[in-house]
């Protein structure tokens, strides 16, 4: 069965013969593991460990495509910049991380009227046409399922004002934060006919969108379905008019969100992050009936880099969610420099020993 088939019926619920395999890395990880000569230098890592699945990010959704970014401080160790977004952040230099956010120059309706003109007409330049052709062609000589990846309008919006500014929106101006969200809402979906139009439907569409944080999403129920599920449900809906499922990630505690993320046509729910309070099995055994699932082992067992631990946590979980044909591999994050190659192969070898049927 190739990846392709695999990954294809698992988001049905269909059998299969093992429990698919897809895994993310911090950039830090892949430049370890080629200094230390397990990699050759830019080698796929979905070939290298032969996933059922591969992306490509064809989008920029920066708000100004023709600004440079200006670097506003620097030191040994970090640097602060301003980018197209009018968003003022700063980054480590050493290695990888979220960048702290510092200023934003969009933080209400009146600022945002500025920048809107901006997003409103589906610019070419902000397809990587190029890059979706060679991953595309990629994924179809090695069997594997091929997604367009990107964001969606959450994670959209935070980069442009700042989640206090939006959080703050959604409660004081919700008709500002509903328009935002339909305006990149469009942009997506406009960017996404001129794409598959010239270069061909994905077999899927992942869409990005963290919503949560340890113990709580970011908004309620009721703030979700008033101003962020319309937009869910426009460009969910059209990719199922062309037949693409929809794997949607989320980061952070989205349990409360779920049912509403169901109502708004996701196929499968990625990440489930156990330190945030997700709970694969819980949720696999409430909700595998309606969508698939990618995730949820806890990427702490493979930080220690003990085989034992990480024997724990796969019986913990594995053989739990092979039922009804709905997992797919993944940790509940990404993985770092500090799980060492080995201990990686090792992860992979014993979940899929454990998830064949």
């Amino acid at each position: 069965m190739t990846g392709k088939e695999r990954i294809t019926r698992i988001l049905r619920g269909e059998p299969v013969d093992r429990v698919a395999l897809h895994e993310h890395f911090w950039i830090d990880t892949q430049k370890e593991w080629t200094q230390q000569g397990h990699l050759r230098p830019g080698e796929n890592m979905a070939d290298h460990f032969g996933f059922d699945l591969d992306e490509c990010w064809a989008f920029n959704m920066i708000a100004d495509l023709d600004f440079e970014p200006q670097v506003v401080a620097e030191t040994a160790e970090t640097i602060t910049f301003l980018d197209g977004n009018g968003a003022t952040l700063k980054r480590h230099k050493l290695h990888d991380s979220t960048p702290e956010h510092v200023a934003f120059r969009v933080c209400d309706r009146e600022t945002w009227e500025e920048v809107r003109p901006l997003l409103l007409e589906p610019d070419r330049r902000r397809i990587d046409f190029a890059a979706y052709r060679r991953v595309k062609e990629e994924c179809r000589r090695a069997g594997r399922f091929f997604v367009w990846s990107g964001i969606n309008v959450f994670e959209c919006m935070h980069p442009l004002c700042g989640h206090e500014n939006l959080l703050a929106g959604m409660a004081l101006d919700p008709d500002w934060v509903l328009d935002m969200a339909s305006v990149y809402a469009n942009l997506t979906v406009e960017l996404q006919k001129i794409l598959f139009e010239e270069e061909g439907y994905p077999d899927g569409i992942w869409y990005y969108e963290d919503m949560g944080y340890k113990g709580s999403p970011f908004m309620s129920p009721r703030m979700y379905c008033d101003l962020l599920q319309p937009a869910h449900k426009y460009t969910i809906g059209y990719a199922h008019e062309h037949g693409l499922p929809v794997i949607m990630h989320s980061c952070g505690f989205v349990e409360p969100l779920l049912p509403h993320m169901i109502e708004s046509g996701i196929d499968c729910l990625q990440a489930l992050e156990v330190k945030a309070g997700m709970d694969l099995v819980k949720l696999y055994a409430q909700y595998s009936g309606k969508i698939a699932f990618m995730g949820g082992v806890d990427v702490r067992a493979l930080y220690s880099n003990d085989r034992e631990q990480i024997d724990r946590e796969l019986l913990r979980t594995i053989p739990y969610v092979k039922d009804g044909y709905r997992y797919i591999l993944h940790s509940d994050h990404s993985i770092p420099k500090t799980v060492d190659y080995e201990s990686f192969l090792y992860f992979i070898e014993k979940a899929l020993e454990l998830g064949t049927y």
